[in-house]
């Protein structure tokens, strides 16, 4: 890279290379030059309230990019971070022991998480062209779509982990819908033993055809992972007609949803709060927000980066901004703060509990309740959450110690002393949350789990990684893994940063060329696939007018300060102006 080119990068950060060089370095890192992918050197460091990383390729010079733009918050989640379990047997070994990281994945020796979520890809084919989506059956490209005995055989190697077998796996895409086989890929993972099915779907063909919803539901789906983008339909032109025929099927077919938002800044991070007050709206079938902030993957322009990068906590600043302190920064923790919980649960089984020991930096969460008077409560309001976390980690060494009666005496000796971490008078009268929490910690299942999901909204994020801000002691701790049908099995920010690597590269061994896939269903075609939205219909319809025309904006009662929030309760469109939002975004409309 010239010297002149190097000004510009560094003046698009406002900063010279002698100002950044001063900059106090938090820590080293293997990362990746986002042009050659060779493995180089990266450093994370502080520039003011952001932490930063920076690294230079011998050929194609320096890169910088946004890690964390909260500081203050980066130590304090730094603290939560531990070592959880890799796998004992993996299906595929490399010789290296992972020494070419992230070249060499399989899951190596390295790798210190075992499958806390399984991914598996169902098809390629979709219906929709998301322009930021990772991956989906382009113009001339394979049909990877393997068949029901495939799937089977998958998900029993997945099962066969050890120490830890995955209990929760995530059915996606493309659109896994389109698959003819999905209800009974469905009733087989359950048949594995897979007690949490997720399934990740725009929702489209379940509220145009609810019987599909009810079939899944029978077959054993749990969780709807619904793209949502935003409340209006400038923000979600994906399927914003149609999330609410998506809510009613998922009601009637009793199907939990986490609505999952691709968080864009300029494009719908100023319907952040809309979004939860969406949801909090729909709590009856609703049961998480889980933001992901946008994976950058592929070359792309300085200016435009920084323009449309945004991290978790930016994206919790901007929270706190439209929900005008509401949901604050200080509601938020780290995923590997459970991590205590489960230590808790090993100790007093005495064998290996699941684990969520992913890297401090890659998710966060907190959970609202809505009480009977319509104020929202964040359960750090009146929760001591880190005094629970200390509490915790005092006791289950001692615990671990003890066997026989004395370790269930000690137990529950320490359960009856997190009582003093919850303060009555500020729980919400609707929910007795030391109840629900004791029940899980005693019943140790995703049942007890699940009635605390129940009665609270679930708000997380998780940020994805791409080239620019790579970090492989991230991915070393990733528990969010696809499994290929060849065996393998790939951290997530593997499979989908080098898809030629690995994702392309293992699919298209199981694909099917285009023209074989046509011999074999000769009414299809690419364009076939894709949906056409009838939005005249949908949107002339009393469902839509309902739900769009009848948001209650929570955080403008009195309640909870009376304040709305923006972009909460958006006008509706005229039709003419929904038929061009859907065709700008990709999605043909229908004139029927």
């Amino acid at each position: 890279m010239q010297a002149r080119e190097e000004e510009q990068l560094f003046a698009v950060y406002h900063r010279t290379k002698e100002q950044l060089e001063r900059m106090p370095v938090l820590g080293k890192t293997q990362t990746v030059c986002p042009v050659c992918k060779r493995v180089i050197e990266g450093t994370i460091y502080r520039d003011g309230d952001y932490v930063m990383i920076r690294k230079t390729c011998p050929e194609h010079g320096t890169f910088i990019e946004k890690y964390w733009e909260d500081y203050e918050l980066y130590e304090k989640m730094m603290n939560f971070q531990y070592n959880g379990r890799g796998l004992e047997n993996p299906n595929y070994i490399p010789d290296t022991s992972g020494a070419n990281c992230p070249y060499d994945c399989g899951i190596c020796d390295r790798h210190l998480s075992h499958t806390g979520l399984a991914n598996v890809v169902i098809t390629n084919r979709c219906h929709l062209n998301c322009w930021y989506c990772f991956f989906y059956a382009k113009e001339g490209e394979p049909i990877y779509e393997p068949s029901l005995d495939e799937f089977k055989k998958l998900f029993a190697n997945l099962r066969a982990q050890r120490p830890i077998p995955p209990n929760a796996i995530q059915l996606t895409g493309g659109e896994p819908t389109m698959h003819p086989q999905i209800v009974e890929i469905v009733r087989a993972a359950r048949e594995a033993g897979f007690e949490q099915v997720q399934l990740n779907t725009t929702g489209i063909n379940l509220g145009l055809d609810p019987d599909l919803a009810v079939r899944l539901r029978y077959a054993g789906v749990n969780t709807l992972y619904l793209s949502f983008d935003g409340v209006s339909m400038r923000a979600n032109p994906k399927n914003h007609w149609e999330i609410p025929f998506i809510l009613e099927a998922a009601r009637k077919a009793e199907i939990g949803i986490v609505f999952v938002p691709t968080v864009i800044r300029g494009i719908n991070d100023q319907e952040l709060g809309a979004m939860v007050n969406f949801a909090l709206n729909h709590l009856d079938v609703v049961r998480a927000v889980n933001y992901q902030p946008v994976s950058l993957v592929g070359r792309m322009p300085d200016k435009a980066r920084e323009q449309m990068r945004i991290t978790i906590p930016g994206m919790i600043k901007e929270l706190e901004e439209q929900t005008h302190g509401v949901i604050n920064r200080d509601h938020w923790f780290s995923v590997p703060y459970t991590g205590i919980f489960d230590k808790f649960l090993e100790a007093v089984a005495g064998r290996y509990m699941y684990d969520m020991s992913i890297h401090f930096a890659c998710g966060m969460g907190t959970y609202l309740f809505l009480d009977d008077d319509k104020k929202i409560v964040p359960l750090p309001e009146f929760v001591d959450v880190l005094g629970i976390y200390e509490y915790l980690r005092e006791n289950y060494d001692e615990i671990k110690e003890e066997g026989g009666i004395t370790k269930k005496l000690k137990a529950a000796r320490v359960l009856l002393g997190i009582r003093r971490f919850v303060d009555e008078k500020k729980q919400p009268k609707s929910v007795n949350f030391l109840k629900l929490l004791t029940n899980f910690l005693m019943n140790k299942d995703f049942g007890s789990l699940g009635a605390i999901h129940h009665k609270t909204l679930f708000l997380g994020s998780m940020h994805f990684q791409d080239e620019y801000n790579y970090d492989v002691q991230r991915v070393e701790r990733c528990d969010i893994h696809y499994a290929m049908p060849d065996g393998e099995v790939l951290p997530f920010c593997t499979f989908n940063v080098f898809p030629e690597i690995y994702r392309d590269k293992i699919q298209r061994q199981f694909s099917i060329p285009p023209e074989v896939w046509k011999k074999q269903h000769p009414d299809w075609s690419y364009s076939s696939d894709k949906y056409r939205r009838n939005v005249k219909l949908l949107q002339e319809s009393e469902l839509y007018r309902k739900v769009y025309g009848g948001i209650v904006d929570f955080f403008a009662l009195p309640v909870n300060g009376g304040k709305p929030v923006p972009n909460a309760k958006p006008a509706l469109p005229e039709v003419q102006d929904s038929a061009k939002s859907s065709e700008a975004f990709g999605v043909r409309v229908s004139q029927g």
